[in-house]
């Protein structure tokens, strides 16, 4: 089994409510996957519907080509995490690991390394009760890597992470993907996991909206340079075969990948340069764009909540 997850015209309607609308995509092994869409997009029922938590009313999900419900050894095929808050108040981080340990037929010891796998080892005599959202976070983590899957599905896991908690994670993540793992992690924020990713999912009211790589999302690579000298800038610029156009906000922009090459173009023509910076599409502004009026699915049954509530999915 590759660990590939391929989602096919998926959709699930709650009476008259569509909450997941024909919607398809593909995680690669290798890759970090950012499921993204804004509160109420129709996210996390996508992903228990992928765990087999939920039945679809049309469509299908498949880890490796298997659906969920007909994995041999699912441990050792998915870890989730789609919520930091299912653990018993009273029990240690340690026993709510062990207790997971022992109902897969692995060994206590596998709850200790994977507390210092994700760097909480210090709490693992600490009752759940007592953590931070952050600990609660690391120890859903540990939970999931439990069988060593080879797939990985993370619901909003910064949620509650400092920043020396979300650069962990990143680093983490990217470790478990370059080890060949499949990893897909939603998010309402592009810009919490821009610097994670490698593929991009956004969806609105339930539809796939946008799918690609960061890069492809960010567009070309561009220069904005501002001369007293526009015209002659542009014809240097245009002779050296650049492709130039009027800057929004006045000035010029050039497809180019470094700054050095207008520079030396423009030295060259004897034009002078007030202003020379690279500019990359503006993501987290794109994902408000292509998400923009999609507020419908806040009510979703499948989420619990009936208004717009901060951390909602």
């Amino acid at each position: 089994m590759d660990g590939r997850i391929d989602v096919r015209n998926l959709s699930k309607s709650f009476g008259t409510f569509r909450a997941v609308d024909d919607l398809s995509f593909s995680v690669e092994p290798g890759r970090i996957t950012g499921f993204l869409g804004p509160n109420g997009a129709g996210k996390t029922t996508t992903l228990r519907m992928v765990l087999g938590l939920i039945k679809p009313t049309s469509g299908t999900a498949t880890i490796g080509g298997t659906p969920y419900t007909q994995l041999t050894h699912p441990i050792s095929t998915v870890g989730a995490a789609l919520e930091a808050t299912n653990f018993h108040p009273g029990r240690t981080g340690r026993d709510h690991l062990r207790v997971i340990a022992s109902a897969a037929g692995l060994p206590d010891s596998r709850a200790d390394e994977l507390l210092t796998l994700v760097g909480i080892p210090a709490a693992a005599r600490k009752r759940a009760g007592g953590y931070s959202m952050g600990m609660r976070q690391r120890l859903g983590l540990a939970a999931a890597l439990m069988g060593d899957p080879k797939v990985l599905i993370l619901d909003e896991p910064a949620n509650g992470l400092d920043p020396e908690g979300i650069r962990w994670l990143r680093g983490f993540l990217r470790h478990l993907a370059s080890e060949g793992k499949t990893i897909l992690i939603s998010s309402h924020l592009l810009a919490e996991v821009e610097q994670t990713v490698d593929d991009v999912i956004i969806i609105a009211n339930g539809r796939a909206v946008r799918q690609g790589t960061i890069d492809e999302l960010r567009g070309e690579k561009r220069v904005r340079v501002l001369s007293p000298q526009s015209d002659r800038l542009a014809r240097a610029l245009s002779d050296a075969g650049l492709q130039v156009r009027p800057a929004e906000g006045g000035g010029l922009s050039v497809i180019a990948d470094e700054t050095a090459q207008i520079g030396e173009i423009a030295y060259r023509a004897g034009v002078p340069v007030h202003e020379l910076h690279s500019e990359r599409a503006d993501l987290e502004q794109l994902f408000f764009q292509l998400t923009e009026n999609t507020n419908r699915n806040l009510g979703d049954p499948a989420q619990g909540f009936a208004a717009p509530q901060e951390g909602g999915r």
